[in-house]
Order: structure tokens, then sequence, then C-alpha cells
């Protein structure tokens, strides 16, 4: 078995410090279904490993989204495939607060939320049990400095190929040509994945909606570029 690679060799932090409020309709409905179908990890607030048959309670293929934002692919995703759990992760309690109220509103029952750092949300979970993980416009940290805090690390990849299971699928997406060149760089040296070709039958969609994000992006001339990797039944070479 292939070990866990060690923290040192992950992003210290892959997020910014943000103070947003919720309205009153989002802190109503916050109250009402955190307490099912969220989890917020701190000191005091850690499983030593996450039961997702439980938590959904049922037995099917799980996709685990790092950094949904508001959540607006997370929704629209888990819709078009009501038999795959979906676990969106996000350290912005607005942007969670976004994604509750609209599975609330839509009546979306194949999703759970996980307000954290990503790193400790892969923690606890098991090796070889996600079927993908998505990573989607992750923070580029463009200045060389803080090139280090970017999240998709040799390290970080190496964690996601260990939690995928044999299949399994690794999509990310980023509108930052440095960040991609770098994405490709440590995606393709991880010897557990290879890039996914057109035409390979992928055990989850891949196809995602445009957020305004990236709309707004490609207006300003942006090119998004997307990454996809399955994880091999055996390690390259």
């Amino acid at each position: 078995m292939v070990p866990t690679p060690q923290p040192r060799h992950l992003p210290a932090s892959s997020f910014r410090s943000r103070r947003s409020g919720l309205s009153g309709a989002q802190r109503e409905t916050w109250e009402r279904l955190w307490p099912e179908l969220g989890l917020t990890l701190g000191p005091d607030q850690r499983p030593e490993r996450l039961d997702t048959r439980a938590w959904f309670g049922r037995q099917a293929p799980v996709v685990l989204e790092i950094g949904c934002g508001s959540g607006t692919s997370t929704l629209a995703m888990a819709k078009d495939e009501p038999g795959v759990d979906v676990i969106a992760v996000e350290i912005y309690r607005r942007g969670l607060a976004q994604l509750l109220s609209a599975i609330d509103r839509d009546r979306v029952g194949n999703i759970r939320l996980i307000r954290g750092n990503a790193i400790d949300v892969l923690d606890l979970i098991g090796p070889g049990t996600l079927t993908g993980v998505r990573v989607y416009f992750p923070d580029p940290w463009p200045k060389a400095r803080h090139h280090k805090r970017r999240f998709l690390q040799p390290g970080t990849i190496g964690l996601i190929a260990d939690r995928l299971l044999p299949g399994g699928v690794l999509h990310a997406a980023t509108d930052h040509p440095g960040y991609a060149e770098h994405i490709g760089e440590v995606g393709d040296a991880e010897p557990r994945l290879r890039r996914a070709r057109p035409g390979d039958r992928l055990p989850v969609s891949v196809a995602r909606p445009a957020t305004k994000y990236e709309s707004k992006a490609r207006d300003a001339g942006s090119v998004v570029n997307e990454f996809i990797w399955q994880k091999l039944e055996k390690a390259k070479g």
C-alpha cells in the first residue's frame, strides 16, 4: 500500500480569511438544516473517520468537491447525477449558506457540506473510497512567494490519489496560466494517475456548468484549462 504523504509535503493553507454575514433567511436555513446536512471541523469537532454511508443513508459513489464556493456547480452536477453522493467542502460560511438554501429550495438530497480545511477533510476519508474529486478554480496564489500555499501540490495530489478508488477521477480547472502549468506537471508526475482520453468511460460526469466567475474570466480573455485524471489499477512504472 502506498503510504499517505506526510503533512510537511502539503500546503500550510489554501484559503484567505474573509468575513461575511448571513441574511436572516440564510441564518434560519442554516440553523434548521446544518445539524443534519453539515459538519464543521475544528479542534473539538473532528471524527476519526467519515462514515459516508451513514451520513447519506445509502451506499453510493461519493464525490468530494473541494472549494465549492456558493455551490453553483455542486448543485447542478448533483441534480444531474442523483445516484452520486456529493460532499462539498468550503471554508467560507456564506458560500455554504447559499448552497444550503439552494438545496432546501430545490429539495436536493444527495449533497452534504463540510466547513473546514480540505486537507483535514481528506484525512477523514478512507483510502480507495472516493469515486471522484473536483477542484474548480482554486486560489492561484499568483505571487511567487505564495506558491507554496497552492492547494494542488505534489503531496496533495498524492493524498487525493490515495483516497480515490481505482478508476476514480480527479477533475480540476483553473483560469490562471501559471497555475495551470503547475497543476499539469504535478498531476502527470503522480504515478497512480493517468490523463483521461476522449472516449474513456468515466464513473462520474465531468460536465460542469459555467459559473459567473468563469464567465467573467472568459469575457476578460482568460483561458480555462481543464484537467481530468483517472486512478490506475497499478502505479505507473
